[in-house]
């Protein structure tokens, strides 16, 4: 040892031998034991929502209590290292390309409509029609019957969305675009000149091309996978029974990518702050 430090021209006792210490970067981990917790209540309330969808939860519940919310990262290594992330979708099947933009940036500017359907058991089968806004995502109205949607629903849809938003009124107090697909309950002529007349003007998409009232479409998909999907679906009285609170957690829980994570009536609590 003596004969390498002469020959290397340094101290001997920087030559001798220290137990390497790892060096601790940032703060230490917190216990994930109580996030864990709430992230398996979330889970088991909502088994289709995945990390970023969670953390929007946890975080607006943290922003109610008054305590710090936790890290999105956190939430996803906590939930990764216990097998609560969803799987991964690879895609599949052709895209169907859409060039226009139904999204815009100020409510009550338009508004889009469509329907579905829910298969039950013993073969019943629901439909529903809904209006959003295509500004704040919020489900304004729906209609839910055994049997089909008729112009007369659509009718009624339209008037609900006006009253959630105006109240009673004979006429908007501006023009608002109604944006929706070539059925037969939506291009009737009664269907048409009944929203012209209190203030709405209908915009239909193109034929066999769906994706334009891809807002629409987006809905369909997420309320298939979180709400009916879960549910089972036994039988049509069921489902019609659960179809208001079905669309209120909608609109009051259900976080959105575009709102920011927020919920619809989140966004517009926000918004309509002075």
């Amino acid at each position: 040892m003596k004969a390498v430090a002469e020959a290397t021209g340094v101290a001997r006792s920087t030559l001798q031998a220290k137990p390497s210490v790892p060096r601790r970067r940032g703060r230490p981990p917190l216990p994930e034991g109580e996030l864990l917790g709430e992230i398996r209540a979330v889970v088991a309330e909502l088994p289709t929502y995945g990390y970023r969808r969670v953390h929007a939860v946890l975080r607006r519940r943290a922003e109610e209590e008054g305590r710090p919310p936790p890290n999105h990262k956190r939430v996803w290594r906590v939930m990764k290292a216990h097998g609560l992330l969803l799987a991964r979708h690879a895609g599949g099947g052709a895209e169907r390309r859409h060039d226009g933009r139904v999204a815009v940036p100020e409510r009550n500017t338009r508004w889009c409509s469509d329907g579905f359907e829910i298969g039950c058991g013993g073969g019943e089968r629901v439909r529903v029609a809904f209006a959003l806004d295509c500004c704040d995502r919020e489900a304004m109205s729906f209609v839910g019957t055994t049997g089909g949607i008729s112009g007369e629903d659509v009718r009624d849809l339209m008037v609900a969305a006006v009253e959630l938003r105006f109240g009673r009124v004979n006429r908007l107090p501006r023009p608002i675009e109604w944006l929706s697909d070539n059925g037969s309950p939506y291009v009737a002529r009664e269907t048409r000149g009944f929203a012209r007349d209190i203030g709405l003007l209908p915009r239909t998409t193109p034929f066999e091309s769906p994706q334009s009232n891809g807002m629409a479409e987006a809905f369909v998909r997420t309320f298939k996978r979180d709400y009916v999907g879960p549910s089972g679906c036994p039988d049509a009285e069921t489902v019609l029974r659960s179809l208001p609170a079905w669309f209120d957690h909608y609109n009051e829980v259900h976080p959105h990518r575009a709102l920011r994570y927020r919920s619809p009536r989140q966004f517009i609590r926000a918004n309509l702050k002075p």
